[in-house]
């Protein structure tokens, strides 16, 4: 989007199909009509041919001509195939252009009868007001049908010799009225408005207008409001261009048609530029009590906390107000309208500092183990959705999955969200959003700081003027989808599933000293969250935190740094522990481009953000790779060496580096928040493994100075590289099939028999580290880490195969992972939340808690 965040629309953005039939009226929530009521702004050289959409489709999955078909593709254009997707193209845009036509009649319908009372004492409206409202629709319609008439037969008597560049040259070249029709458009619009708020016969009669359907659709009539249909043409002839590309694209170049269809693209291209400057996406929103323009700014969705519940409201920034609003549901081809929750003029806007927060209510926040569950469950169906895919699966299943994905996706974007971002009107009311991100919550912030730099002043609107600039929303919004991954399209960028290592290096440009410290943040599932942190680097103005981080990416595109400075003052210090009350000294992202990052090399970067510069330097993993097991080369150490080989030589029953973490952990790491899930800075965790690799004496000391999360990391770090999982990879598939019984006495009978079968150092090692983890979840109200949490954690640490299982080559790196995890994790949280197991017993019974199987 261009610097105001106005759309700025390639033809990619557009079906050629009217939007009425297909966009709309679905009953997800994310029906919105993609860039149908958007004021466009042609880009005349679009880079791909947009979507067909053939007629009356639900699914919306038109004809697209994408190479797969290897229809009229490149070097082997096979001339036959060309033409037959010449004919594709063309009744797409036939049945698009029958939808255009019904809605021009629709229009005309009431003009009669409006011009035959014009003349009589009680006339609705006047001949010049209807002059006005309907110019030029009827040559409009005119040109069309004719066009139509012609071309129909041409596409229903299909033969490749056809020849339609005529007809099509001719259209063209009548684009002219459509001129004169923008030019006027403002003005109808505006005479439309005030007629129908000073007559209510004419209110009622522009609200619902009747649209016929296409000749073979179920529907006979939808209802459309007149101004909706005034946009049509304005819609229309921004798209003239589309058909031309895709037509020439699949026309030889020894068709007679070809230069015919070049010259009216020519025309087309000529006359779009010559009215690009008159569509202008800045239509204002009403004015400012000073008279200036009133301008949108920023939208986006963000969440409301209301009433204590949770709401997704759709929120706008205007030059001068602040606008909370929700999208109305509508009917089928009914024109999407927001609703107003509230506003507060920007003159009236303060964000109340942390300790005038104190009274606010006290955020609900989803448990962590909730939110993973959720995760898990959309990867899942992600992977049935690529199966299904692959399978060439029904359209209806995967429909169906796709809306079951959106409904958790919706959830998640409802409830992951937990810092607050206050909005207080001095005349009274506080607001209060949840964002996941700190970053945006200080993008709203400083937008909404420097507009009230200028001179504003407070207003009320009245409810006219309220109505008009909500309704101005609908047009002027840039952000059009729920940031959810279902409502992307295929060949959209799936983002990067896999491990980013990012090491922060230093900053400067600070002006005076500080406490300084760095945030990562990441998307995953649509939203940004932060992944990683420095530690404090004090008194500096030029922070060297050479901190190393590996965060897991899930469909990640961005990265971004927030720099931070320290804030040590016990007064503003808040209760609650979401707020943040660091300031922010800067923020900068970059995109994570797929082909860049995917090297074995660190790639050093730097972001500039208001004159400080951050560097760093990244590299990423893909979750193949980052799978991999791989033994040591050397035999002394105790780091990918089998654990019997090391229990053997310390000639104990538990390895000397767990027992040491783990107790390490209980005396000084045990009411930690986020212990093991956390991850501790790389370079310290590396030192750690090298201390034990060489069995040092100084391991005591170090392990007593050392960061917490250093230490913990360090153990998972010694499951994650154990040569073949703790629980070995021959029983591997028995845990899977175990753990899928549902009938819980054949269950437990399984699970135990597979602990029973276990090497003896694998299994008391297993054992001692269950009662940790059961240890840490005790202390879960002053940790957050529950059970789930550290399943979630150690379960594929601790069950991931080494090679033969990771072989398997998916599409998606995530498909594999998705459901082998979900499964692994259970595994885990099964023997967690089973009562204690002692290895003396586990031995003695063959048939454990004899249960009636």
């Amino acid at each position: 989007p261009a610097a105001h965040g106005y759309p700025s629309l390639t033809p990619a953005d557009f079906n050629y199909g009217a939007d009425e039939y297909d966009a709309e009226g679905n009953e997800e929530p994310k029906a919105l009509p993609e860039g149908s009521e958007t004021m466009p702004y042609i880009d005349e050289s679009p880079t791909m041919s947009p979507q067909l959409s053939a007629r009356g489709q639900e699914s919306g999955d038109g004809v697209s001509p994408t190479p797969t078909d290897g229809l009229g593709t490149g070097g082997e254009r096979d001339a036959g195939k060309g033409l037959e997707m010449r004919k594709l193209v063309l009744s797409g845009f036939l049945a698009s252009e029958e939808i255009y036509i019904n809605q021009l009649e629709a229009l005309l319908l009431p003009m009669k009868p409006l011009k035959a009372t014009a003349t009589t004492s009680q006339p609705v409206l006047t001949l010049q007001q209807i002059e006005t409202i309907f110019y030029k629709i009827q040559d409009i319609y005119e040109i069309h049908k004719e066009f139509y008439d012609s071309l129909c037969p041409k596409v229903q008597q299909w033969d490749s010799n056809v020849t339609m560049g005529h007809l099509f040259q001719k259209l063209a070249s009548q684009l002219g009225v459509y001129k004169a029709f923008v030019d006027n458009y403002k003005i109808a619009l505006e005479t439309a408005e005030k007629c129908s708020q000073s007559n209510y016969q004419f209110q009622k009669i522009s609200e619902e207008l009747k649209v016929k359907g296409p000749k073979d659709s179920k529907e006979s009539h939808t209802s459309v409001t007149m101004e909706a249909l005034l946009y049509k043409p304005i819609d229309r002839v921004t798209r003239s261009t589309l058909v031309l590309h895709d037509l020439l694209k699949h026309t030889p170049a020894d068709h007679p048609d070809y230069p015919l269809l070049q010259d009216a693209l020519r025309i087309s291209q000529n006359f779009l530029s010559s009215i690009n400057e008159d569509i202008d996406p800045r239509r204002t929103a009403v004015t400012t009590p000073k008279g200036e323009t009133r301008q949108l700014i920023k939208d986006g969705f963000l969440v409301e906390l209301s009433e204590g519940s949770r709401k997704l409201r759709h929120v706008f920034l205007f030059t001068d107000v602040l606008l909370c609003a929700k999208l109305k549901k509508t009917a089928v081809g009914k024109h999407q309208q927001y609703d107003c929750k509230w506003y507060v003029p920007l003159a009236d806007l303060v964000f109340p500092s942390p300790e005038e927060s104190e009274h606010c209510p006290q955020v609900h926040v989803i448990p962590d183990h909730e939110l993973e569950d959720m995760k898990m469950k959309i990867s899942a169906i992600k992977s049935e959705v690529q199966k299904e895919k692959a399978n060439k699966g029904q359209s209806r299943a995967i429909e169906r999955l796709k809306k079951k994905m959106f409904e958790n996706e919706f959830w998640l974007l409802l409830n992951s969200p937990a810092i607050p971002f206050r909005i207080h009107n001095r005349n009274g009311k506080s607001y209060l959003f949840l964002l996941s991100s700190d970053y945006e919550r200080s993008e709203w912030r400083e937008a909404i700081q420097k507009l009230q730099k200028k001179d504003l002043q407070a207003f009320v609107l009245s409810s006219v003027e309220l109505q008009v600039l909500t309704g101005s929303c609908f047009k002027l919004r840039t952000v059009h989808n729920i940031p959810v991954t279902s409502n992307k399209d295929d060949d959209e960028s799936p983002g990067l599933y896999g491990f980013l290592h990012v090491i922060v290096h230093s900053a400067k440009g600070f002006k005076q000293s500080a406490n300084l410290y760095c945030t990562l943040e990441v998307d995953s599932f649509g939203y940004f969250v932060s992944k990683a942190k420095t530690r404090v680097f004090r008194d500096t103005t030029e922070p060297q935190w050479n901190e190393e981080f590996e965060i897991e990416l899930e469909g990640s595109q961005s990265l971004r740094i927030l720099c931070y400075e320290k804030c040590y003052d016990k007064t503003k210090l808040n209760k609650d522990n979401n707020e943040i009350v660091d300031k922010i000294m800067g923020k900068g992202q970059i995109q994570l481009d797929p082909q860049a990052v995917q090297t074995k090399n660190w790639h050093m970067d730097v972001i500039e953000m208001n004159g400080i510069k951050v560097e760093f330097s990244m590299k990423f993993t893909s979750r193949d790779m980052s799978l991999k097991r791989t033994p040591s080369k050397k035999q002394t150490g105790v780091f990918g060496v089998k654990i019997s080989v090391v229990t053997k030589r310390e000639r104990s029953k538990v390895p000397y580096i767990v027992r040491q973490c783990i107790e390490e952990v209980e005396k000084r790491g045990i009411e930690e928040v986020g212990i093991y899930r956390i991850s501790g800075v790389a370079t310290d965790i590396q030192a750690l493994k090298a201390v034990f690799d060489a069995n040092n004496k100084d391991i005591l000391v170090m392990l007593s100075d050392m960061d917490i999360n250093a230490i913990a990391g360090t153990l998972k770090l010694y499951f994650r590289e154990l040569p073949e999982p703790l629980l070995t990879d021959r029983l591997y598939p028995a845990f899977m099939e175990g753990i899928a019984l549902s009938d819980p006495a054949a269950k437990e009978n399984c699970m135990m028999h597979l602990l029973r079968s276990l090497p003896d150092p694998n299994l008391i090692t297993f054992l001692f580290l269950l009662e940790h983890l059961k240890r840490v979840a005790e202390k879960e109200p002053i940790n957050k880490m529950s059970l789930h949490n550290l399943a979630t954690v150690f379960g594929p640490t601790l069950l991931r195969p080494s090679e033969g299982e990771s072989k398997v080559h998916l599409t998606l790196a995530s498909d594999i992972w998705s459901h082998d995890v979900m499964a692994q994790v259970q595994v885990l949280l099964y023997y967690l939340q089973h009562p204690p197991i002692s290895f003396t017993e586990l031995k003695r019974n063959t048939l454990y808690f004899s249960t009636d199987v």
